[in-house]
């Protein structure tokens, strides 16, 4: 994506939302807007670019699982009912997540002692080594045990690199997004976050056309995996390009990436934190992930057609994550999440009910869109509303962590929990378990989100 692309984006996303009441931004009032020279800009695009291209890389292959779960679950666990085999490969996933807390800790204290650069070259190398583990490990019949056993270990690092890819992108592209602006273009973190699932699920349709069920679950799910791998080594070989945001000073300081100066000195905000992101976690993986297999599983589509609707949801949700960026520029980003919250909380249980006994894909995509449309408003902004609490010094080990420890405990287990309670026989009990869980999200941030950013307001 060029400069002229992302700058056209900006003017559009800009325009989209300025139907909006005027209101000064929290962040332009903080201080005057600094004056960008063109090739500072030019610079600070191409950062942006770069470390966000790496960001999809690591998000493909994390996601390349969840889409090729329905594939690969016969290989790695013994004939079962179909729905057990999900369960199983569902808790490896969600293991995964429970790895997270403890990327975000080391990744996040390299960041902050060492510099985000380094963090953000050692995860995707990281992300590169447990993809090409499951994209030639053995099955169930060849090794028995050791299959699922092995799986579980690959999903562990793929976890903890891409625990710490969350804190460290959110962190840098904060820092290097030009101030006024900085919620449209620290929102392509999750363009691409959001792109890299996009690509896996469109990577597996486009397989799908010159390749049939049998070979698919035989072989042909392999296959995003090992380009996943490849495109991992390009993605780490650009991010060394990376020019670092994190000062010398701030590097230096004795609480750099401490954990112990953390709980001390922000403990507040680190639990307000958690606090919104558990919804905004939950509700991500429900509406993005959990779905495809929601699809399948319940309303009973073609494992096909659940993908080609999956694929038109993901395009129109990172579609709308720019636009959400800038309006949180405009509005300030709490008044973002409270809308998120407020909207979600009331729409999940009608959605989700109408949603289960519907017969035409077009209409699921309608519905998934809108959920999606109203998750946006907290995606748009997960990033830099967190870097905005958290000092320099400390800032990529309390993004990290925080958003680590939410998206683990209820991100994580989203898929586990909605097949656990269909399996029991109260699939709708889920449904409200979302909606509390989004409830609880916009207590949290009426109650305890500063309505002006601690920090980075005044930063260049």
């Amino acid at each position: 994506m060029t400069n002229e692309n992302l700058t056209h984006i900006e003017e559009h996303s800009v325009a989209l939302a300025e139907d909006m009441p005027e209101r000064v931004s929290p962040e332009n009032a903080a201080a005057p807007l600094p004056d960008y020279t063109p090739e500072e800009r030019r610079k600070r695009i191409y950062s942006i670019f770069i470390a966000s291209s790496g960001n999809l890389v690591e998000w493909f292959d994390f996601y390349v699982f969840a889409f090729c779960a329905v594939y690969f679950a016969p290989v790695f666990f013994p004939k079962s009912d179909p729905t057990a085999q999900l369960l199983n490969t569902a808790g490896i996933f969600a293991a995964g997540f429970l790895m997270r807390p403890i990327g975000g800790w080391i990744f996040g204290s390299i960041a902050d002692r060492r510099g985000r650069k380094q963090a953000l070259v050692t995860s995707v190398l990281m992300m590169c080594g447990g993809s090409l583990m499951i994209a030639f490990m053995p099955g169930y019949a060849s090794i028995g045990v050791w299959a699922p056993a092995l799986l579980l270990v690959a999903r562990m690092i793929q976890g903890l690199s891409v625990g710490g890819e969350y804190g460290t992108t959110a962190t840098y592209m904060s820092e290097i997004a030009m101030r006024g602006r900085r919620g449209f273009y620290s929102s392509f973190q999750y363009v691409t976050l959001i792109g890299g699932q996009l690509l896996a699920v469109l990577l597996i349709v486009l397989l799908q056309l010159f390749i049939d069920d049998a070979q698919f679950k035989a072989w042909g799910w392999r296959i995003p995996f090992v380009v996943g791998a490849l495109s991992a080594i390009i993605a780490m070989r650009l991010r060394g390009t990376l020019r670092e945001t994190a000062s010398h000073t701030a590097m230096q300081n004795k609480d750099a990436g401490s954990i112990r100066a953390l709980f001390r000195d922000h403990k507040a905000a680190f639990f307000t934190v958690v606090g919104y992101t558990a919804g905004g976690s939950l509700s991500f993986y429900t509406f993005s992930t959990y779905m495809q297999k929601y699809l399948v599983n319940t309303v009973g589509m073609q494992i096909k057609t659940a993908s080609h609707v999956m694929t038109g949801c993901l395009f129109v949700f990172m579609c709308l994550q720019p636009v959400f960026g800038a309006l949180s520029d405009r509005i300030g980003r709490r008044n973002n999440l409270l809308l998120y919250g407020g909207i979600g909380a009331l729409t999940v249980i009608p959605l989700m009910t109408t949603l289960r006994y519907v017969s035409s894909p077009l209409a699921a995509f309608a519905l998934i869109a809108f959920a999606l449309a109203v998750v946006s408003l907290y995606t748009s902004v997960a990033g830099i509303v967190k870097a905005e609490v958290f000092p320099t010094e400390l800032r990529a080990l309390g993004v990290g962590l925080s958003y680590a420890v939410a998206n683990s405990i209820f991100g994580g287990t989203a898929e586990f929990v909605a097949l656990g309670l269909k399996t029991m026989g109260n699939e709708s009990a889920f449904y409200v378990y979302v909606t509390v869980m989004l409830t609880i999200s916009f207590l949290v941030t009426w109650r305890f989100l500063p309505k002006n950013p601690m920090y980075l307001a005044k930063d260049h």
